[in-house]
Order: structure tokens, then C-alpha cells, then sequence
């Protein structure tokens, strides 16, 4: 169903409208088959007077609402950049994916209320078949669902598709936790309706709390994936005269609108026009394979001199020393009468404990135990692991 959906309504064009398609197809699947399913369970809850089914039918109505917004956020994202909105509008499906979990949190909320109210006042549950045949091939529609948007998601790498795929299956355990509810109150004539109606509540507060932070940490600004910056290190390492890479930063507008910034390593010996013209075919043919806008910070060191060489390793090894998930860059002497100024950047992992002054007072103090004239000053630099 899945391939044929793409095939006949998602024709091929170029990826940003593909992109723009499948998402919009997408929402418009999610509106109906959760419309559907609402008011099927709704027919089904008055049927058998069940807060649990009536509180499923309503987690339905909401991931149609749910649907909706995703699909505003799709068409919003794809406007073009402007004045106000120099990147574009990418991170709209970053909100609308948001507002689905508000939405998901909200309800999830108000079904928690309506449950404790059964249980203090509870009322008599009525078996129908047709009640269970509609929550049984409901699990079979969600199940569908999620496969659907976790399909969809990976291919056009959407946030917000695979948290609704995420919704769907949460959905499946509410709606298998309802179907129980059900078969006990039937076989052993015992109303656990309200208490099953409060584990559905809180299935939909997980679900749409986990949402809510998935979608909010590319708003916040959160790290690249570690996969995707050790291949672009490696990939910028191959091209000729570049001997390291530090400082890499990744700015998230949307999955189509990447900016990177770094600082490549070369030597302060080498031309500074071929380096110049090296360095712009690396930031084209990062945009190529990447899809991203690089700027690429030239840092200029010294690989002949004797004594710098020197130094840098000596530096190097009382901070490994100190820490070996310490690392340093951006190392530079510079010599005068009587002193000679070392300047260097350490990479700290956030997880070290202390403080900044006392990891740059510890490291400070050993390198100028090396010369009585060493003048030292160290830059620290936050880094995930």
C-alpha cells in the first residue's frame, strides 16, 4: 500500500519538492485514516458506554489534528528565503511538529481527568462484537501507519514524520490495552474501564512528551550527529595541504538548509593563493555531497620550525596527561626578547567536572615549569563525545 501511495501520487521532480510531496501526502494520509478511525471508535465507545474507547477515538481526533499541522508545516517550510528570512523557512516543520505534541500533551491531560472521573464514579460496560472487531482493525491500521511515516520519514529525513510514526505505535499498545480492558470486563466481570482509560492517558503523555523533545532540540540548537561530522572531517582531510580540522559547528535550518563553519589546519609555509583555491573547491564540493553551506577559517601553523615542534609535543603530552580525552589546536608561538608566548585551544568534553580556570591553571603551570620565559595562554573549547 505504502509503494503504491508513492508511486501514484508523489511524482519525481527535484529533491526539495519531492521532499515537499511526500510530506504533504503524508498529512493528507494521516487526516483520513485518523478521522476514520475516530469516528468509527467513537461509534463503537457509545456503544459499549467505555471511557477507554471514548478516550482512544479522542487520541484519533487529535492525530488528525495532529496531520494538520504537519502538513502546514510542510507547505511553510517550502517557502522560499526573504528579507525577514535570509535561510528560508525550514524550521516551520520544526513548530508544526511541536504543536503536534501540545496537542498529543493536552489531550493526553484532559483523558487523564475523564478516566479518574470513571473510576469514582463508575458505569456498566456492554460487550458488542462489532466494538471489538473496530478496535482489532484499528491495530491494524496504525500498525500500517507506522510504517508508513517511519518510511516516509527516513526517506526524505523528517523529524516530525518519524514522531508520528512513534505516535502510531503508541497508539497500538493503547488501543491493545483497551481491547484487554474489554475481554476482562466481559470474561471476569470485573470494570477495569477507568483503570485502563488512565494507562491510555499516560501512553499519549509519554508519547506526546517525547515528541515535544525531539522536535525542540533542532529549535534549541542541538549537536550534529557524530556520524555526520567524522565524515565530513575525513572527507576534508583527503584534499592536499589541509593537515586537521577543529571547531566544527552545524547550523540547522531545516533538513534542506545546513550552514557549517570549521577551521582546516595548513602550513604557514605554503602558498596562500593555492591554499585559498583549495579551500573553495572543498566548500563546493561540500554543498555537492553534503547539501550544506560551508566557511571554511584557514589557521595558519608552523610544521618547520624546530623548537615549535618541540613545544608542541611537549604540549601535547602534559594535556593528554592531564586528561586523554583532552585535545588541542590552533597552537602558536610566538618569539620575542627574553619570553617566548605559546597560544593554544583545548577541545574539553562537557562531561569533564572542573572548571574552566582550574583545567587552564593546572595545564598553565606545568608547561611554564619547561622555561622560566614561557608565557602561556589557553583558550578551552567545549566539544560532545
Amino acid at each position: 500500500m505504502t509503494n503504491f501511495i508513492i508511486k501514484h501520487f508523489i511524482k519525481p521532480s527535484n529533491h526539495g519538492e519531492d521532499r515537499k510531496r511526500y510530506g504533504i501526502v503524508s498529512g493528507y494520509v494521516g487526516i483520513f485514516c485518523n478521522i476514520l478511525l475516530f469516528v468509527s471508535k467513537l461509534f463503537a465507545g457509545i456503544l459499549t458506554s467505555s471511557v477507554s474507547i471514548m478516550a482512544d477515538a479522542l487520541n484519533n481526533l487529535s492525530d488528525a489534528g495532529s496531520s494538520i499541522a504537519t502538513l502546514l508545516g510542510f507547505k511553510l517550510a517550502d517557502r522560499p528565503p526573504d528579507k525577514e528570512h535570509p535561510f528560508g523557512h525550514g524550521r516551520y516543520e520544526y513548530v508544526s511538529g511541536f504543536v503536534v505534541s501540545l496537542i498529543i500533551i493536552l489531550m493526553g491531560i484532559e483523558l487523564l481527568k475523564a478516566s479518574f472521573e470513571k473510576i469514582i464514579f463508575p458505569e456498566q460496560m456492554t460487550f458488542h462484537v462489532l466494538s471489538f472487531a473496530i478496535m482489532l482493525c484499528s491495530i491494524l491500521l496504525k500498525l500500517w501507519m507506522c510504517v508508513f511515516n517511519k518510511k516516509i520519514g527516513k526517506l526524505i529525513d523528517s523529524q516530525t514524520l518519524q514522531a508520528t510514526a512513534m505516535d502510531s505505535l503508541s497508539d497500538v499498545i493503547a488501543t491493545s490495552a483497551v481491547i484487554l480492558g474489554m475481554l476482562v470486563t466481559h470474561f471476569f466481570h470485573v470494570n477495569i474501564d477507568g483503570y485502563i482509560g488512565i494507562l491510555v492517558s499516560l501512553f499519549i503523555l509519554y508519547t506526546g512528551i517525547t515528541t515535544a523533545k525531539e522536535t525542540l532540540n533542532p529549535l534549541l540548537g542541538c549537536a550534529p550527529p557524530s556520524d555526520f561530522v567524522q565524515e565530513i572531517k575525513k572527507e576534508i582531510l583527503s584534499y592536499d595541504g589541509i593537515l586537521g580540522v577543529h571547531d566544527l559547528i552545524v547550523h540547522n535550518y531545516g533538513a534542506e538548509k545546513k550552514l557549517v563553519s570549521l577551521h582546516a589546519e595548513v602550513s604557514a609555509y605554503g602558498d596562500i593563493l593555492k591554499i585559498h583555491d583549495v579551500i573553495d573547491t572543498i566548500e563546493r564540493d561540500m554543498k555537492q555531497k553534503f547539501l550544506c553551506d560551508m566557511v571554511i577559517h584557514m589557521d595558519p601553523i608552523d610544521i618547520e620550525d624546530k623548537q615549535t615542534k618541540q613545544l608542541y609535543h611537549q604540549t601535547k603530552y602534559i594535556v593528554k596527561t592531564t586528561n586523554p580525552s583532552f585535545k588541542i589546536h590552533d597552537f602558536r608561538v610566538i618569539k620575542s626578547v627574553g619570553e617566548v608566548k605559546l597560544f593554544f585551544d583545548i577541545a574539553v568534553p562537557f562531561s569533564y567536572q572542573k572548571t574552566e580556570q582550574e583545567i587552564i591553571e593546572q595545564i598553565k603551570n606545568k608547561i611554564e615549569q619547561l622555561g622560566e620565559n614561557y608565557i602561556v595562554t589557553i583558550t578551552i573549547d567545549h566539544i560532545s563525545m
